[in-house]
Parts: structure tokens; C-alpha cells; sequence
């Protein structure tokens, strides 16, 4: 069964992995050992798309969002400049499964829970991929994932999404800068719900504005909160939340 939700890119020539190395947040190098999963920020170091990198023959492929392929090849055209880079939409269906890879496909480099990923016409299985995404706390694009985040509040360091002894790509400097001088005071997190409220519905906690609650599975949702006001008595619309880690410290 193909992921009807996904593009795959191509960026060909003999420049695509120096290309891309400037641009992404993770080491294209990694490529020879599996899939890449990365982002493109802003100058400002803020979201504008998340994808896995694949290893092909002829450059690479980005595993993208539909939503965000059209948004994501127009930057990647306004980069490339003079090089000798292609970049076109393929027809490649991305399949998904559970448990080991199969020939071709490749191990999901978020978490492992999430299975594998393939691009030569596997055999995809249905899953329920959003109480497994909940459970690992790992975003989605367009959900958790907005052009107002910061993919260290997202997680992405602890999702194997950015690198931070590559060098130099596009909103490198911020990234770098919160990761080494600041302490996050905000970021995504699994709660508990009791109840069921809208992706996007604010929280509070104690008459203040704690966060926002977004993909809800089993009775867990992933929050994006404010650590300082989020506690274990909060509301999201009608629905109960409750921040297991509230009081132990460090997050």
C-alpha cells in the first residue's frame, strides 16, 4: 500500500550531496549507511520542510510531504544558482511497515518503533501510525511541524534530524545558538488525555496559557508546551491533560 501523502524529489548530478550538504540540517554523509531524515530552515533558523534523504544511482531523493514538495523544490531550484543540479518530481510511491526492513527499504532513522520506509515498490502494511507517532513523541509535518518551530523544540536532536559537527547550512547559526547557550523552555511533549479536543486547541493550566494540543492517540497526545506553566492539571477545549513529567526537573 503506497503513502498516497508523500513526493519524492530528485536532485541529480554530481553536485546533488555537496548541494544539499549546504542546505540541510543533517550530514548528507550518512546517506551510505541508510536514510537521512533532515530539515530546510530559514535564515532565522525556523521550519519551512522536514524529509528523509535517500540514497539513489543517480543523486538523491527527498521523502517529502505533499503538501510542502511544491514550497520545498522552489527553494531547492533557488539555491541551486549556476550548479549543475536537476531537481524534478518523480512517480515513486513511498510504502511503510513494521519490523525489519525488507530488500531495498530502509529503517526509519526517528525512532524505531516507526518501522521502515520503502521506495522500489515493497509491499507497505497498514499500521496505526499516528498512536505509534504519539507514543515516540515524533512530529508531524504540517501538524506539529509549523513555520513557526524550531526544530530543536521539536525534538529533532533526539529524532536523529540535525547534526551538529557538519559545518555550515541555512539557519545553522540559531540552531547551534540554542543548542549550546540556551536552556529549551519550550517543546513538544507526550500527555496523558482524558477527553478529546482539536488538533491545535490551546491549553491551560491555572488560568495561563501552557501550550497547544495536537495529534491525539489512546488516550496520549503530543502538546507542544511552555515547561514553566505546564503542570498536571490542565485543559485543552473539554478534554483533560496531564503532563506525566511535571515537577521531576530537566525534561
Amino acid at each position: 500500500m503506497g503513502n498516497s501523502d508523500r513526493v519524492v524529489l530528485r536532485v541529480g548530478g554530481a553536485e546533488a550531496r555537496d548541494f544539499l550538504q549546504g542546505l540541510v540540517t543533517n550530514d548528507v554523509r550518512k546517506l551510505d549507511s541508510g536514510l537521512v531524515y533532515a530539515a530546510m530552515l530559514t535564515p532565522q533558523g525556523k521550519y519551512l520542510a522536514d524529509f528523509f534523504l535517500v540514497p539513489s544511482d543517480d543523486g538523491v531523493l527527498l521523502d517529502v510531504d505533499a503538501g510542502l514538495a511544491p514550497g520545498l523544490r522552489q527553494r531547492l531550484t533557488m539555491y541551486k544558482l549556476r550548479r549543475a543540479i536537476e531537481i524534478e518530481e518523480t512517480d515513486i510511491t513511498v510504502t511503510r511497515g513494521l519490523g525489519a526492513p525488507p530488500e531495498g527499504a530502509f529503517a526509519d532513522p526517528r525512532d524505531p518503533s516507526l518501522g521502515w520506509r520503502g521506495y522500489g515498490g515493497q509491499h507497505g502494511e497498514e499500521a496505526d501510525w499516528d498512536g505509534l507517532r504519539v507514543a515516540a513523541c515524533v512530529p508531524q509535518s504540517g501538524v506539529e511541524l509549523t513555520p513557526d518551530t524550531f526544530i530543536l523544540e521539536a525534538g529533532f536532536e533526539r529524532l536523529s534530524g540535525v547534526d551538529f559537527r557538519k559545518g555550515c547550512y541555512v539557519g545553522q547559526e540559531v540552531t547551534a545558538r540554542m543548542k549550546h547557550k540556551t536552556e529549551l523552555r519550550k517543546g513538544l511533549a507526550v500527555v496523558d488525555v482524558d477527553g478529546t479536543a482539536s488538533p491545535g486547541t490551546e491549553i491551560a493550566s491555572g488560568g495561563k496559557v501552557a501550550g497547544t494540543l495536537f495529534t491525539q492517540s489512546r488516550g496520549r497526545g503530543i502538546a507542544y508546551l511552555r515547561f514553566d506553566r505546564a503542570g498536571a492539571d490542565m485543559q485543552a477545549g473539554d478534554a483533560k491533560v496531564r503532563w506525566p513529567q511535571a515537577g521531576q526537573g530537566d525534561v
